[in-house]
């Protein structure tokens, strides 16, 4: 049975995945195509639409939900190449929600936070490729050296300031997320005011310019909650496309033999911070809510859970 308030099994670590759910990925990116004047090299296209929320069509099969592409005799204008897998062209384009596509019936339209942890492989990579590259062009429509508005070339990859024929590539924010344990069975759990309310995670921050992902878990370990770190060691990486960050994960030990009392949390990011059990956590008298599942934080809590990290 499940404790009410528990993420896991009564008494029970949870099963864990070897990568973290949206790090999955069944295609080829096919780099080398996206500079050749047909992409998909006359094959049909398998077109993924995103609609301004970051929505995509599904429908519901009796092993989960599952992307509905729309097949395309050539890459349409505006999408994004993708890649291939099986020989199959895929790519991504905004636009507009439907109740069809390709004469199928749309379930609902869905995104990458509901039904990432759930997809195939296949389908996870590909839906994180497509929100991140699409978010990228949403936001990036002019030149940052001369405002004037861009090309787009390499079949979505580049973007060209027409006045100076400088190539801008897709940007990436490196982010930390960092799971802090005494070395034994704690580990230090945060909240933020906007979250729903009850739910407590790991702790996270940007990369600051010049300073290196190590440097990042220290000071933002430090400014979060107000602990000296150790031992720190990296974890593992995922995308996180909410718009364009790549979250790098770490676990770290805290100095000294610490307690609540010893937590000073940030007013402007942390509502609050405590110390919890693996006991507390298993048996659901910690928090009422833990990172979901498709989140690099619940990946590595998980981990944590099964007793790693000591």
């Amino acid at each position: 049975m499940t404790v009410p308030g528990s993420a896991w099994p009564e008494g029970t670590p949870p099963s864990t995945g070897t990568v973290p759910v949206l790090s999955r990925a069944a295609h080829d990116r096919a780099h080398l195509a996206r500079s050749l004047p047909d992409p998909a090299q006359g094959r049909p296209v398998h077109v993924l639409t995103v609609d301004g929320e970051r929505a995509v069509p599904v429908r519901e099969d009796p092993t989960g939900p599952r992307l509905i592409w729309d097949q395309q005799p050539t890459l349409p204008l505006g999408s994004v190449f993708l890649g291939e897998a099986d020989g199959a062209v895929y790519a991504a384009v905004r636009g507009e929600r439907a109740l069809t596509v390709n004469g199928r019936p749309v379930d609902r339209w869905a995104g990458l936070r509901e039904i990432g942890a759930d997809l195939d492989d296949l389908d996870a990579g590909l839906l994180a490729q497509a929100v991140a590259i699409l978010e990228w062009h949403e936001r990036n429509r002019y030149s940052p050296l001369s405002g004037a508005p861009t090309t787009i070339e390499r079949a979505g990859w580049v973007q060209r300031d027409p006045t100076t024929g400088t190539e801008h590539f897709p940007r990436t924010d490196p982010a930390v997320i960092m799971l802090v344990h005494d070395g034994g069975d704690r580990v230090v759990l945060g909240r933020q005011a906007v979250w729903p309310p009850g739910r407590f995670s790991i702790l996270a921050g940007f990369v600051e310019p010049g300073e290196s992902a190590e440097a990042a878990v220290a000071r933002e370990v430090a400014e979060e909650v107000g602990l000296q770190v150790t031992d720190i060691r990296y974890v593992g990486s995922q995308p996180w496309p909410f718009p364009q960050s790549l979250m790098l994960g770490f676990v770290a030990r805290a100095k000294g033999n610490l307690g609540d009392q010893d937590l000073v949390p940030d007013p402007d990011e942390i509502e609050e911070a405590h110390w919890f059990t693996r006991e507390e956590l298993l048996s659901g008298r910690g928090p009422q809510a833990l990172p979901p599942p498709v989140s690099i934080a619940r990946h590595i809590l998980d981990r944590w859970m099964a007793g790693e990290f000591s």
